[in-house]
């Protein structure tokens, strides 16, 4: 491609390309995913040259659960206090043509702990856009957030190949979608 044969090196990409499709079927045609997952991922692990993360000894759920309560807890919160400037009416913040904006639009995320799939918002938001939109007005007029939408899971992804402690785990959190569209 430097030397200006872009076309002899597409072409030799393709050749190539064929070649790698052809080894990597050979490799995987004996396993049958429907019986034997584990082989399979094995074998695609190997292709890719990806490395299987497996539990880490000492590593629990419990001390993964205690760190991140650790670090993720500040000791000198304080709720605050009840907002008096608000008034019991509710104001119009979003519309209802935003809000089936928001859900027609939702990307695939992971489910929540509150189970309600973002596909399913997406597919029902003719539905769901005005109930939704007076349940969001409502919460901004009165300045509380279901809590519902408050709670997330946490899921650790390993910072490095090798983890040997939970400070070695970088915590996701997945949280509710309607908590995001919110956001």
């Amino acid at each position: 491609m430097h030397a200006g044969r872009v076309k002899e090196a597409e072409a030799l990409a393709v050749c190539i390309g064929k070649d790698i499709a052809s080894c990597n079927k050979t490799c995987l045609c004996h396993i049958d995913s429907k019986v034997s997952t584990k082989d399979m991922w094995t074998a695609y692990r190997q292709l890719t040259g990806r490395k299987h993360v497996s539990i880490i000894d000492g590593i629990t759920a419990e001390s993964l659960n205690e760190h991140y309560a650790a670090i993720l807890t500040d000791t000198s919160y304080q709720l605050p206090p009840g907002k008096h400037t608000t008034t019991p009416s509710i104001t119009r913040v979003v519309s209802e043509w935003h809000m089936f904006n928001i859900l027609h639009n939702l990307i695939a995320t992971a489910t929540s702990p509150d189970q309600l799939p973002a596909w399913f918002l997406r597919l029902g938001s003719t539905l769901f856009y005005k109930p939704l939109t007076l349940l969001f007005n409502l919460s901004i007029s009165t300045g509380v957030v279901p809590h519902q939408w408050k709670d997330a899971s946490i899921s650790p992804v390993p910072k490095i190949s090798s983890p040997v402690s939970p400070s070695d785990f970088r915590p996701i959190s997945i949280t509710s979608v309607l908590s995001w569209a919110m956001e």
